[in-house]
């Protein structure tokens, strides 16, 4: 990946550079009935969070994740079905709600979709990110409907597993997530979700999982933050070759601590997509992407509101070389960034290869 020489957010320039990067990962599955998965993923990397070198995390990556190259324990998960209608999803840690329901992106694998964070799905999926929990979902056969509700705990700072006061399953972070989707055909997929947010400082408040402006990461700065998080995704199929989808989604954050208690923030953003695919060659896919991440729109706290707005544009081609292997170039431009007109656009170039085995 490359990024411009642009303002990053905090008045000062950066310089073009290059880097070089690898991220590797390893899913164990295994099966004691069939029907049931138990997931164990190893992952190991060093590609860089954008956000640190360019000032704003509207840059960041889909595939960003730095461990030194160190091998870790990322996810450990099981899946199994309560009936046929019925299938349960138990996370102990690491759980995105984004992976255990219809999420209603073309873009959201990390390693052959979008090229960056926001770019993959709507960040309603990312609260509760990181922790442990449980998601239930009721598909009936033959139904145009399905739902989901989900409670992770914990979050990125993983403190499930903390029996101190303010931490523990249910005593610290969390996030609640119930979902309506609506399938009539293999064509239009449409889903209504909402999610309820509580974040305490413990490690910093990040309200949407660093996909929007800081203001929308800490609308009122590091303190306890709940948040009602409202959603709405489209995923339409009018041919085999052609997607046309996106999303758009408001919060309310209230501030429950500090000397700005009681205060509260709204939140706004959306995405429209567009997925081209077998453009060229079967298996290829053409990626465009245009929206406005995560903005303050209203503040109590009037300094932390967001006056400008930022744009995202994302392109990408993904060239299935072959079956195992593709190549990806990309190119992603952040328009006035941390909504803020005097900051110069961001430019970031990505030639992301994935292999599968």
């Amino acid at each position: 990946p490359f990024g411009d020489e642009r303002a990053n957010g905090n008045g000062t320039d950066i310089d073009d550079n290059i880097t070089f990067s690898d991220r590797v990962r390893l899913s164990l599955n295994s099966s004691f009935t069939g029907s049931d998965q138990l997931q164990i993923r190893l992952q190991a990397g060093n590609v860089p969070n954008f956000g640190s070198a360019t000032g704003t995390n509207m840059a960041r990556l889909s595939f960003d994740n730095d461990t030194g190259n160190d091998v870790e324990i990322d996810k450990i998960n099981y899946a199994f079905n309560l009936s046929d209608a019925i299938r349960v999803k138990v996370d102990a840690n690491n759980g995105e709600f984004w992976e255990n329901i219809p999420n209603f992106s073309e873009f959201a694998s990390s390693g052959r979709g979008a090229i960056s964070r926001y770019g993959r799905f709507s960040p309603i999926y990312r609260q509760g990110s990181g922790g442990a929990g449980i998601t239930v979902s009721f598909q009936p056969e033959g139904s145009a409907f399905n739902a989901a509700v989900g409670y992770l705990a914990g979050g990125s700072n993983n403190v499930a597993n903390d029996p101190a006061s303010g931490a523990g399953l249910f005593d610290g972070n969390f996030a609640a997530l119930a979902q309506v989707g609506f399938q009539p055909t293999g064509a239009f997929n449409v889903g209504l979700t909402y999610a309820r947010s509580y974040q305490n400082n413990v490690g910093g408040v990040n309200l949407f999982s660093s996909t929007g402006s800081s203001n929308a990461s800490q609308p009122f700065g590091n303190v306890r933050t709940s948040a009602n998080h409202y959603g709405a995704q489209v995923n339409f199929k009018p041919s085999s070759k052609l997607t046309v989808g996106g999303w758009v989604g408001f919060s309310n954050a209230e501030a429950r601590s500090g000397a700005n208690r009681g205060d509260n923030a709204d939140i706004f953003y959306w995405m429209a997509n567009v997925a081209f695919k077998d453009f060229g060659k079967e298996g290829n896919l053409l990626g465009l992407q245009f929206g406005q991440p995560p903005k303050v729109t209203d503040n109590d706290i009037g300094a932390r509101e967001d006056d400008d707005t930022s744009y995202h544009l994302e392109a990408l081609y993904r060239y299935q070389l072959t079956d195992n292997i593709s190549i990806t170039p990309g190119f992603l431009a952040i328009f006035n960034p941390e909504h803020n007109d005097n900051n110069d656009t961001v430019y970031v170039g990505t030639l992301r290869t994935t292999f599968t085995f």
